[in-house]
């Protein structure tokens, strides 16, 4: 595994065991970056340009210096390059930005923000999933609320919890008790035949799977309230490596199998992403 490490203005390839980051980044001290996972095919990184433009907009609520796109796609290039070259299959591509070196403490140095891409191997999901509702709530009203940032301690704690029960993905409500989304995922419910997704001012990340499935198959950004999981005809959730994953087994309740609209969106989109690497 060979990884591209470097800076805003450039880096280079280095073989794992080589790549080292300063202790005192503030990616590793204060989890102040941001970053963006893809699906990498032989094909290529799927969507990258959206994942590149939301790169930039989670830097920008964070107030980072705009990450220099031409760098990142050379980064990503190369990596893509060395991963099939190295005899690489379906991977798993993570785009990392932080604030680069600073002083102990939340304040900023003067650094330059540091860069990091890497492929890693990805197995497939299966064709259905189970997931778990917790206790634990995201706060629409945060400073960084729909930013993808690097600060992922309460998704861990959340994903830990779903494992435990033997589920794949925990599901949050947001402060006011609104559906908001799981650890990793977007979540659309499947109403009397409407396909139906929190809002962003649910406080839920502006998933690119979520806003491709909005674009091709249409759907309504409605706020739900929690009940709504159990109460829906079907359940889906989506992420840059799940695509779009219907549930058969959430808390207590259970689906004989997938629904037909989840496996119409599944097996369509499925389609619509081989025919268009970037769309």
């Amino acid at each position: 595994m060979r990884i591209w490490l470097g800076t805003r203005s450039g880096g280079r390839l280095v073989d794992a065991d080589q790549a080292r980051v300063s202790v005192l980044d503030h990616g590793f001290t204060v989890a102040d970056g941001v970053f963006e996972t893809l699906r990498v095919t032989r094909a290529g990184p799927f969507a990258l340009s959206r994942h590149l433009r939301r790169l930039c907009e989670s830097a920008a609520v964070l107030d980072l210096p705009a990450p220099d796109l031409s760098v990142v796609q050379d980064a990503v290039d190369t990596v893509v390059g060395a991963w099939w070259s190295d005899g690489g299959s379906l991977g798993r591509l993570r785009v990392t930005y932080t604030a680069g070196a600073a002083p102990l403490g939340s304040g900023r140095g003067a650094g330059e923000p540091t860069l990091v891409v890497a492929v890693a191997s990805a197995e497939p999901w299966p064709e259905t999933t189970s997931a778990v509702t917790v206790p634990w709530t995201r706060n629409e009203g945060s400073a960084v609320a729909g930013a993808k940032t690097t600060s992922y301690a309460e998704n861990v704690v959340a994903l830990r919890r779903a494992h435990e029960q033997g589920s794949s993905e925990a599901l949050l409500a947001n402060t006011r008790g609104e559906l908001c989304e799981g650890t990793g995922t977007n979540v659309f419910v499947v109403h009397d035949g409407r396909l139906l997704t929190p809002p962003l001012t649910s406080g839920c990340l502006p998933g690119i799977t979520r806003e491709l499935v909005l674009e091709w198959f249409g759907g309504e950004e409605v706020d739900l309230p929690m009940s709504a999981l159990h109460e829906a005809d079907e359940v889906l959730i989506t992420s840059s490596t799940r695509d779009v994953h219907p549930v058969v087994r959430l808390d207590d309740r259970q689906w004989d199998e997938a629904g037909p609209v989840g496996l119409r969106l599944r097996a369509e989109f499925a389609a619509l992403a081989a025919e268009q690497i970037d769309p």
